[in-house]
């Protein structure tokens, strides 16, 4: 019997390792409207997919087929499904040193991580790797994975998905973590995703738990630090409101900072107009309206014209008490869990 990772390949409509398993054909109906041309090894692989669920059936044969199917569908989420139940049947029933299957949860692991290199957008062997990872109860060597994953693509949403599950299911908001996010940042001060982890795992995760004056004052530094690199860039400037409204600090504290990227009485001197835009609240909100004023015209005139019609709504807004968000207020994205 092949062990469930081999490339060897099987004619499972002659090999008589599959004669007692019947296939099921997919059934479309009569005359179906808009039949799916699959190719002709997929067909086959699935009727006996079906054949196997319809029994119930787990062997190493499964793994071998399930990976066929696989490498033809990484995106049938049914397969994976069925996978998993054959891997928790051949632990209940075999363990991990069965010659025949020349099988290990490790072993799975290391299959996985291969087909996410070819596959990088499917969310399926993420969920997949998560089913395994919560089962062994071992986050062991998981985050060099994801780690690894990011060399290739840094803002990828199923990993990041995977990466904070990760942290929440076993606890891991330590300094390994802010370094990893300090190091993605420094290599792309734009990858959003890494600054959305960052406040997930310093503020996002505390609720209404209020947050330590070190660590406020921390990130409030890192944040500036980033924008100063890249003054146009959304997301330092995002990720710095979100840490002060997490602070209960205000955005008047932000007012010679703002200034050094957007002096209004120098034009053509201002380098961000995240940071006129932040200068037009602070001056509303301390009275003034004439400078406030001044910013928005320039940003819907100048630096932000795409917008200029909300510039001119934030404008009549000016000494009202309502609360308008600007346009680049946005508290960092906590991803979903898988």
């Amino acid at each position: 019997m092949a062990s469930y990772d081999s490339d060897e390949e099987v004619d499972y409509a002659t090999d008589p390792a599959w004669a007692h398993i019947t296939p099921l054909p997919q059934d479309d109906g009569e005359n179906p409207l808009a039949q799916i041309a699959y190719h002709p090894d997929y067909v086959v692989a699935m009727s006996y997919l079906r054949g196997v669920m319809a029994i119930n059936y787990h062997s190493a044969q499964v793994l071998k087929l399930t990976a066929d199917i696989i490498g033809m569908n990484a995106a049938h989420y049914t397969v994976w499904g069925y996978r998993f139940k054959t891997l928790m049947a051949l632990e209940t029933s075999n363990g991990f040193d069965d010659e025949k299957t020349n099988w290990s949860w490790r072993k799975e692991l290391d299959w996985v991580q291969s087909i996410a290199k070819q596959y990088e957008k499917n969310y399926q062997i993420w969920h997949h790797r998560q089913l395994i990872i919560d089962h062994l109860n071992d986050p062991t060597g998981e985050r060099e994975r994801t780690n690894e994953m990011f060399g290739s693509d840094s803002k990828n949403y199923h990993v990041w998905t995977y990466r904070q599950w990760l942290v929440k299911r076993f606890n891991l908001f330590d300094k390994e973590e802010l370094d990893t996010m300090e190091l993605l940042l420094k290599e792309d001060v734009r990858n959003n995703s890494a600054w959305n982890h960052r406040y997930f795992i310093t503020l996002g995760r505390l609720g209404t738990e209020s947050p330590a004056v070190g660590v406020i004052n921390r990130e409030v530094e890192f944040a500036k630090v980033a924008i100063s690199k890249a003054p146009q860039n959304p997301s330092p400037w995002n990720y710095l409101k979100a840490v002060l409204r997490k602070g209960n600090i205000g955005l008047a504290s932000l007012k010679d900072f703002c200034e050094q990227f957007a002096p209004i009485d120098s034009e053509d001197d201002i380098k961000s107009s995240h940071a006129l835009d932040t200068l037009s609240e602070i001056y509303d909100e301390t009275g003034d309206l004439g400078r406030a004023e001044q910013a928005l015209v320039l940003l819907a005139a100048k630096y932000d014209p795409v917008r200029k019609n909300y510039w001119r709504y934030r404008k009549r807004l000016l000494g009202s008490n309502e609360n308008v968000p600007t346009a680049s207020e946005k508290t960092p994205i906590v991803h979903a869990t898988a």
